[in-house]
């Protein structure tokens, strides 16, 4: 195997709320990314179909709100159910283009009653199979309005060329002992994922990078005041107090001495691509290595629960 990984950020707005036509731009974004050889894709979180950007806007925690309840609502119908193949052309062309997927989704999870929604990262590997399903541990603040906290049992890594690669949604990446988890698997490569804005990721992407001595890749989406489809409930009160930019990306890459390999990159739509060598790794490391020769497991160790969490345990 090569020691280099191509990697393309897709930092791309959702056809907000239409997961059909946002469905579009992702395939279309890994055929292009297929096309340029890339090994691996990376999308912003909960792309697939949009961030909850109302909830800031709306008075999202008005208890008993007919229009907190009818977007909602709209939301449930919007997201993503991979048990119904939801995400079944998504694997067919990473099989066909044979690149590796890290995808933002909003998750109507069937084993947790089919209504409520998370927001997952799901890593699909270059045959085009789904090889997990990380849920939000933890909501950020108003997220906490629509997503449900999700479970360990996607805490995990992934062999990908000669590269070890796991991921973490949003604030979840400013949690130590989720980071920790990832390092402790071999991670070398971790893929952070936001709604966008370069405000995320300014610091935490160095950071991680030099705390970790990994490559760290940071994909944002975009998201402007014109993105609000016109069948979108209660637009006129959205639009109200929205600005004319949501999110402005800011998708970025460090290198494993924190270092800029790619500074994060602003208001620009589509494939940003860069290629990362391990070997960087491999130097990094000889003076840091946080799972490695500078632990101490016999002082401090991490246990990790990687159950799916569900609240029904059917015994026939």
């Amino acid at each position: 195997m090569s020691g280099t990984l191509k990697i393309a950020m897709a930092q791309i707005a959702p056809v907000w709320l239409n997961k059909q036509k946002t469905l579009e731009k992702v395939m279309s974004s890994i055929s292009e990314a297929g096309d340029q050889n890339c090994d691996l894709i990376v999308f912003g979180e909960g792309l697939l179909p949009g961030y909850p950007f109302w909830l800031a806007m709306t008075n999202g925690a008005e208890f008993e709100s007919s229009v907190q309840k009818e977007i909602h609502a709209h939301y449930i119908k919007s997201a993503v159910q991979i048990e119904s193949g939801d995400l079944v052309a998504v694997c067919k062309i990473a099989k066909e283009k044979s690149v590796a997927i890290y995808l933002g989704i909003i998750e109507r999870a069937q084993n947790r009653g089919g209504h409520s929604i998370y927001c997952s990262l799901v890593y699909i590997d270059k045959k085009g199979i789904i090889q997990s399903v990380h849920r939000k541990l933890q909501p950020t603040y108003e997220e906490r309005l629509t997503w449900a906290p999700g479970d360990g049992h996607g805490l995990r890594v992934h062999a990908l060329e000669s590269f070890t690669v796991g991921g973490l949604n949003c604030w979840e990446n400013w949690m130590p002992l989720a980071r920790t988890s990832l390092y402790g698997m071999g991670e070398n490569l971790h893929i952070a994922v936001w709604p966008g804005s370069e405000h995320n990721t300014v610091d935490i992407t160095r950071f991680i990078a030099k705390e970790s001595r990994s490559f760290v890749v940071s994909v944002s989406s975009l998201m402007r005041k014109s993105d609000f489809p016109t069948d979108t409930p209660h637009l006129d009160k959205i639009l109200e107090n929205s600005p004319e930019i949501l999110a402005n990306g800011g998708s970025c890459i460090a290198g494993p001495d924190g270092q800029w390999v790619i500074a994060p990159v602003k208001d620009q739509e589509g494939l940003i691509i860069a290629s990362i060598d391990i070997q960087k790794v491999y130097e990094e490391r000889q003076n840091f290595d946080p799972s490695g020769h500078y632990s101490r497991p016999d002082v401090t160790q991490l246990t990790v629960n990687r159950e799916r969490q569900s609240v029904l345990k059917i015994i026939d």
